[in-house]
């Protein structure tokens, strides 16, 4: 099949995004290519659409374990061969895999870089045609998350001679850039940088003071919406889910430090819709492909532009309007200096750092000092941050930027913002006078201008791309095609007037979580419900069935017949033959109800195994208890804390074990004959009552232990049979 009709067949899309096509081109005609795309760009496209057209499996190498069954379950929803081989399977589902290898039944293979050698002998048998490096930063020390196992990649080119090779991520500034390409021996390979503009993210950044009650105002707005909320320490993350909990939000903890299996519940529960607000370290987020992240909160400021940038990425990946906020504080900026000041690379590591706390003082748009960054540059402002909602006064400023610019060309580029500074106030300081910049030119001719001011408007400069900072040649500052048009072509320039600080305020916006007029919220609410109940029955989550876009989509045009619901954007082939009676199906009783009654009704009983939460949301009860058991905290323990009868506690056990078997339950077993259960067991079955056995046991054995017992006893018989 062709390009579009593959495109269309299988993910949905009658067209392609900006650049995708032509990578997809140059990735057909066995080209190395280097791949910068946003979070939400559409990079797994330039790699998964050509696998379906080329002979033999793509490698798609990936750091994240424990999204690939994810990542692997939504390729399969859309009708695509792929499977996954890491550490976390089991040997005979390793093995499984490779059988499918070997007949030739996959199309893609996800991979962790650790787990490669394992598979050497039997790739070698087979045609590999395409290596994708995915989450590509993580090779470079220059990147923001740099990961060991990653160096070891440069072995993939020899190996595989005939396959080429595609690099990708979502934020590599050049020097990054460089240092992926070098290590991967595709020195050569072709840059494909697409715009890091996310237009439909508002950006705001407020004050760090009150942050609990500026956050539960902030969640009025999103309420039954999914978000993640960043934090910087374990112990931050904790708290702020425990107290956010106790507002009746439904909120979760994920950081490092806790038990594998809860972090592993967390996630898949939030993906699953199930969990609505994930409060996080840098731990959580990355691969996550959750298209209805509507905010992404920063409780504490980021250590870098780059891993704010993925993290805010993380929201509206399907286009509809989202909100990003982060809470700026002095606190925070030099706790992270000490970290900066302990880890390889400090100097780099502290310039970007200063970047970073520039951007929560900037005084102009916040967007377009975000994508000078990364080198883009837009030729007005946003119109959708908190300084452009509430924009400051500006002043024609272009003799202040032809004096600055100038002492950057008569310095050979050779200065950092702290040089230049002093050179245009003529400092006689030895930083100044052992350069010999004190003869140039320029030396004083802004000694009228404060340094703290000078220091705002070069930032704004930068922002606006008049000037680059090179951090791998020493932080030093760089002209730009823009500042020669200044220098040469007397362009003007507009810079924010600097507020005194008794009057700088937080900045406050009210922008919009309505849905458009256009849509039917009835429609839509049933359409969600309908995507819950589907996800839930085939255990994926629910934007592997369609997307809030693709939903919206719907309840708008509201399509009567198969020919229209096909013309939905996102509504591939595959999820046509899959999906559409079920959702044409509400659509027509919609239609004919066009009442303020109109709810969605499942044709199927459900099971009441959730409990509300104050907040609208859902909480399941029982993973509440078992979350907290992993977490080491005793039966009496956890029926304290949720206030429930230590018997309920031990079913909700038994309940977790059975469908999951991932509870040690031996120590809560001590004293159960299960031999003899098990010999109760039909008779147990029959009647449905414990009152017999209970009396069996004389009353030594609780009905608690009991009801796990007979848990255990059943789930092992039929893993048995």
């Amino acid at each position: 099949m062709k390009k579009l009709e593959l495109l269309k067949k299988h993910f949905g899309y009658d067209s392609f995004r900006p650049l995708q096509e032509e990578i997809i081109d140059d990735v057909l005609n066995k080209k190395d290519l280097m791949v910068v795309m946003p979070t939400g760009g559409g990079k797994s496209m330039c790699f998964q659409l050509p696998a379906l057209m080329l002979e033999g499996v793509t490698l798609v190498i990936s750091p994240l374990i424990a999204l690939m069954k994810d990542q692997v379950d939504a390729l399969n929803a859309n009708g695509i061969a792929a499977g996954f081989f890491n550490s976390s399977q089991e040997s005979t589902q390793q093995q499984d895999v490779i059988l499918q290898l070997q007949d030739g039944s996959l199309k893609l293979l996800y991979v962790a870089p650790e787990s490669i050698s394992l598979l050497q002998n039997y790739l070698a048998s087979i045609t590999v045609s395409l290596i994708a490096v995915d989450e590509a930063h993580c090779i470079s020390t220059w990147g923001h998350d740099f990961r060991p196992a990653y160096t070891q990649l440069a072995y993939l080119k020899k190996s595989f001679p005939d396959a080429n090779l595609i690099a990708l991520t979502a934020t590599a500034d050049r020097a990054t850039r460089s240092d992926i390409k070098k290590q991967l021996t595709i020195s050569d390979g072709k840059e494909y940088i697409a715009s890091f503009d996310r237009p439909n993210i508002m950006l705001e950044v407020r004050p760090g003071n009150n942050r609990i009650s500026q956050i539960r105002r902030f969640l009025k707005k999103y309420e039954g919406e999914s978000g993640i909320i960043y934090c910087l320490s374990r112990k931050s993350c904790e708290s702020l889910s425990s107290k956010l909990k106790s507002y009746g939000y439904s909120a979760a903890a994920y950081h490092a430090g806790l038990e594998n299996r809860f972090r592993e519940s967390v996630q898949e529960r939030f993906i699953k819709d199930e969990i609505k607000i994930v409060v996080a370290t840098i731990a959580f987020g990355m691969g996550i492909d959750k298209s209805n992240v509507r905010f992404v909160i920063h409780y504490n400021m980021p250590k870098n532009i780059e891993g704010y940038y993925q993290e805010i990425g993380r929201a509206g990946r399907d286009g509809i309007e989202s909100r990003a906020l982060l809470f700026h504080s002095y606190a925070d900026v030099m706790q992270l200096r000490r970290f900066a000041e302990t880890s390889g690379n400090s100097e780099v590591q502290l310039a970007k750092l200063e970047r970073m706390k520039q951007f929560g003082e900037a005084l102009t748009c916040r967007r377009r000092m975000l994508l000078s960054y990364f080198n883009e540059y837009l030729p007005e402002d946003c119109g959708n941050c908190d300084v452009c909602l509430n924009k400051p006064d500006f002043f024609d400023a272009t003799v202040q930027a032809q004096m600055a610019l100038s002492a950057v060309y008569r310095m050979k580029e050779q200065c950092s913002l702290t040089l230049l500074i002093d050179v245009l106030r003529g400092a006689n300081n030895a930083g100044v006078m052992e350069s010999g910049f004190h003869v140039i030119k320029t030396y004083g001719t802004g000694r009228e201008i404060s340094w703290s001011n000078w220091q705002q408007y070069i930032i704004q400069m930068i922002n606006q791309g008049l000037l680059e900072i090179a951090f791998h040649e020493q932080n030093h500052m760089k002209l730009t095609e823009q500042s020669k048009e200044v220098l040469f072509d007397n362009r003007a320039v507009q810079l924010a007037v600097i507020p005194k600080p008794e009057d700088i305020a937080a900045k406050t916006s009210q922008p919009t979580t309505e849905l458009p007029t256009d849509v039917n919220r009835k429609l839509y609410d049933a359409l969600k419900e309908l995507r819950t109940d589907l996800a839930r029955k085939e255990s994926i989550a629910p934007y592997m069935v369609f997307s809030d876009a693709t939903l919206k989509d719907i309840a708008s045009r509201i399509p009567l017949d198969d020919n229209q619901f096909a013309d939905i954007t996102g509504v591939g082939t595959h999820k046509h033959d899959k999906y559409a009676f079920g959702f044409l199906k509400v659509i027509q009783d919609y239609k004919e109800s066009r009442t303020e009654d109109f709810v969605y009704r499942d044709e199927a009983p459900k099971k009441k195994s959730r409990k509300k939460a104050k907040s609208g949301g859902l909480t399941d009860t029982v993973m509440d208890s078992v979350e907290l058991f992993w977490n080491g905290k005793s039966i009496d323990e956890i029926a304290v804390e949720r206030g429930l009868k230590a018997d309920t506690i031990l079913a909700h056990i038994g309940k977790r074990y059975a469908s999951h078997r991932d509870v040690d339950v031996e120590k809560l077993l001590e004293g159960v004959d299960l031999e003899m259960l098990e010999k109760m067991l039909p008779n147990y079955q029959k009647e449905n009552s414990l009152k017999p056995i209970f009396d069996h046991f004389d009353g030594k054995i609780g009905y608690g232990q009991l009801r796990l017992g007979m848990a255990v006893v059943e789930a092992r018989i039929t893993t048995a049979v």
